[in-house]
């Protein structure tokens, strides 16, 4: 009995194993045919079309636009997914080697699936849980998940995605060669802070061109590709280092470097330069929008061979502009330098007592102003609903000069915090062309989105005087014409006295040449050369110059109560070094395709005609000479030690509001300007805010720093033609002239009269 009992059992026992058994292969083959099915569904396309051989063949990538200085260097781009696609030739041996070592060591022996490397996975991670033995991933699976994508089913969407992108790489493998599929690669994978392809990252994370970085910078950037914000160098500095080294072992393991080389890499520093190509940060971000927006417009009247429109963001376009780049950087700086101090000088001069925190009618007006307010009232809030709004902390950016900082305050001490700011504008344009060479629309593109070159008018104050003299000039009056100082009122422009500042009483029996009187700029004289030329005349003059607004008819047009727009100022006033020809200033020279081919190019727009003689030119020029080095602009000399041919012209305006400085050295005009972005808030006094205190320094500390650069010698040491013997005879006289006795007997100091 116990032997057939155990007979029995044994039985059961074998038939149980034959069930198990054959339920196990039944559910292994279930399995099977599952995947194979599945597989052979997605080949057919059920789950989305695959990318045939023919369209792998042609493929097209969004490619950025970038934005080239005069000498082809790189100041910006305009895309979406930041992308700049190189040739192999450019990439450096070490970077292919420290991207196979890491990625795919295998590259050259699979055929885009490495099925040695998914079995050493299989048994490594799934079998003895390895996690360290990675995915089994190739470089050619990677390119196919990144030229497209991931998507998301219901079901298995790991599984499909990869199935998919398998079919993919087994196609790019059949169509292209290693070297083009890891030039795909490189050119479509992304790294850290949103930069798709290697020249984009190596640009921005260490400001070289990929086939200029070094060993230790390409296994830096070949590291961030396993997680690219965990190991973002820019925000992980150690741990990118870390991973960095992990490259280098890799690189050891493979036999692409040698182990004393692995030691003296891994103990380098990691030093970034970085370089944002974020539209807001980075070199000349006004230019740039400026020229984006000249783009916007001149990409209209093209079209590609197919007959589409131009993409600014996807096509790739390279736009060469007139900037020069490192000028641009000392102009940056030189901007930075002084308008720091000159803020602290303006907050301390005001005190307690500043506009921006007791005047209650131009904060509810600047309130007013707010587009988030203009938002409320269009959807019917009441006036005490937004300021309950405007009153709730949050977290907000603040700029400072000592450095931005994120504070919790409201929407209006915010508005107060920014209104504050004095704000400026600096152009120099190659006078000959009227080529940008620099342009610094505001003092920070990111908090002051207003341009002071292309969208702002400011009166012009005193910078207007020499087209005053320069008409005066032309129309025949000899330069050693003398005129009192003394006051005029003038009683049918409402009794209006124009003054000059610097002194309540003048000796009004002193008479002044033209040149002395521009150089010191003395407005008395200025409104009295203009009564004797006529406004009418004036007005021609300057629009023989370029400047074709509308100017208001009255004397103080000789104080600049005109507002004018900063580049078309630079354009007339580049007349005076380019034979009497105005210029308009332009940005762009050509646009070319991603394959170089030119499909726009523009030239200078220059005056066909002559604004005025050379006779005059050459008279004016050593009238604005005279204003550096004996004038209002002096200090160019006694205090910044500027030992440059500089002709200039200060200019401040009614109230302090504005300061200007005309700068025009033989090759470059230049002009700056500073003040408040709201007209209501000017410098607490004149010594403050005329412009050889508020605007000059600007253009001083720009030519110190040229002067120290002899790449700049073609512009600090040009000097000026010779005037002619007539230019110099005609202004061979004495500055000053008193009046005889007689004269001085019968002159009243005060005198009213009609303008005429």
């Amino acid at each position: 009995m116990a032997t057939s009992s155990k007979t029995f059992k044994s039985r059961v026992l074998r038939a149980t194993k034959r069930k198990w058994v054959k339920w196990s292969i039944s559910v292994l083959i279930a399995v099977i045919l599952f995947f194979v099915g599945l597989y052979i569904s997605i080949y057919l396309g059920a789950f989305g079309k695959l990318p045939t051989k023919e369209v792998l063949s042609s493929i097209i990538q969004e490619e950025a636009t970038q934005v080239l200085d005069k000498d082809s260097k790189l100041i910006g781009k305009f895309y979406i997914y930041d992308r700049q696609p190189v040739k192999f030739e450019d990439f450096p041996k070490h970077l292919i080697n420290a991207l196979i070592a890491t990625e795919d060591s295998r590259f050259y022996e699979h055929d885009g699936i490495d099925n040695i490397s998914l079995m050493r996975v299989f048994v490594k991670n799934l079998i003895l849980q390895d996690k360290s033995a990675g995915g089994g991933s190739t470089i050619t699976l990677q390119l196919a998940k990144n030229l497209y994508g991931r998507k998301n089913y219901a079901f298995f969407s790991m599984l499909i995605n990869k199935f998919k992108e398998s079919i993919i790489a087994k196609r790019i493998e059949e169509v292209y060669s290693k070297e083009e599929i890891l030039t795909l690669y490189l050119n479509t994978v992304p790294f850290s802070d949103n930069t798709y392809g290697i020249e984009s990252a190596s640009r921005k994370f260490f400001n070289l061109s990929v086939s200029d970085i070094s060993i230790h910078q390409a296994a830096t950037l070949v590291g961030t590709l396993k997680a690219n914000t965990y190991y973002n160098p820019r925000i992980h500095e150690e741990r990118s280092k870390g991973r960095r080294n992990v490259v280098l072992n890799q690189m050891v393991t493979y036999g692409y470097l040698s182990k004393d080389s692995l030691k003296y890499y891994s103990n380098k520093e990691l030093k970034l330069d970085y370089r944002s190509f974020n539209h807001d940060l980075g070199l000349a971000p006004y230019f740039r929008a400026e020229v984006k927006k000249q783009l916007a417009s001149i990409l209209d009247t093209l079209k590609m061979p197919n007959g589409e429109s131009y993409d600014l963001y996807k096509d790739g376009l390279i736009v060469h502009t007139t900037l020069d780049y490192k000028m641009q950087e000392l102009a940056e700086a030189a901007m930075k330098e002084h308008m720091t101090l000159l803020q602290a000088d303006f907050e301390k001069a005001y005190g307690k007592n500043s506009p921006w925190e007791t005047n209650s009618i131009l904060i509810k007006s600047a309130i007013n102003n707010l587009p988030q307010v203009k938002a409320y009232k269009e959807k019917g809030l009441t006036d005490k609903q937004i300021d309950d709004s405007l009153k709730v902390k949050r977290l907000v950016d603040l700029f400072s000069w000592k450095g931005d900082t994120v504070q919790k305050i409201s929407t209006i001490d915010s508005l107060k915090h920014h209104l504050k700011f004095l704000n400026t504008g600096m152009l120099s344009v190659e006078p000959s062309t009227g080529a940008v060479r620099t342009y610094i629309g505001g003092i920070d593109y990111r908090y002051f989105k207003y341009d002071h070159i292309s969208q702002s008018e400011r009166q012009v104050g005193s910078t207007f005087k020499p087209f005053v003299y320069t008409a005066a000039i032309e129309n025949g009056m000899d330069p050693c014409t003398y005129f009192s100082l003394n006051k005029v009122t003038y009683t049918n422009y409402d009794n209006w006295t124009p003054s000059n500042s610097g002194s309540s009483e003048e000796d009004p029996y002193i008479n002044y040449t033209l040149e002395k009187a521009l150089s010191n700029s003395i407005n008395t004289i200025a409104v009295k050369v203009l009564e004797e030329v006529g406004i009418p005349k004036v007005i021609e003059q300057v629009e023989r110059m370029g400047i074709s607004k509308e100017l208001p008819n009255q004397p103080s047009l000789a104080l600049g109560v005109a507002e004018i727009n900063l580049r078309d100022l630079t354009g007339a006033f580049s007349s005076y070094l380019n034979k009497g020809r105005a210029v308009k200033a332009y940005y762009i020279t050509k646009i070319e395709d991603k394959h170089g081919n030119v499909i726009a190019s523009f030239e200078p727009e220059i005056s066909e005609k002559e604004a005025f003689s050379d006779y005059t030119r050459q008279v004016l020029l050593e009238m604005m000479k005279s204003t550096v080095n004996n004038g209002t602009a002096s200090r160019l000399r006694s205090t910044y030690g500027l030992k440059n041919e500089i002709a200039g012209k200060t200019g401040t305006t009614q109230n302090n509001k504005d300061g200007w400085f005309v700068g025009l050295t033989p090759n470059l005009a230049t002009i700056t300007w500073v003040g408040n972005d709201n007209h209501a808030i000017g410098f607490k006094s004149t010594g403050l805010g005329q412009g050889a205190n508020s605007a000059l320094p600007i253009f001083a500390k720009f030519y110190q720093k040229l002067n120290s650069d002899s790449e700049f010698n073609s512009i600090t040491r040009a000097k000026f033609e010779r005037p002619s013997q007539k230019v110099l005879d005609d202004l061979d006289c004495e500055d000053t002239k008193r009046d005889g006795f007689f004269k001085r007997l019968f002159k009243k100091k005060e005198k009213k009269k009609k303008f005429n």
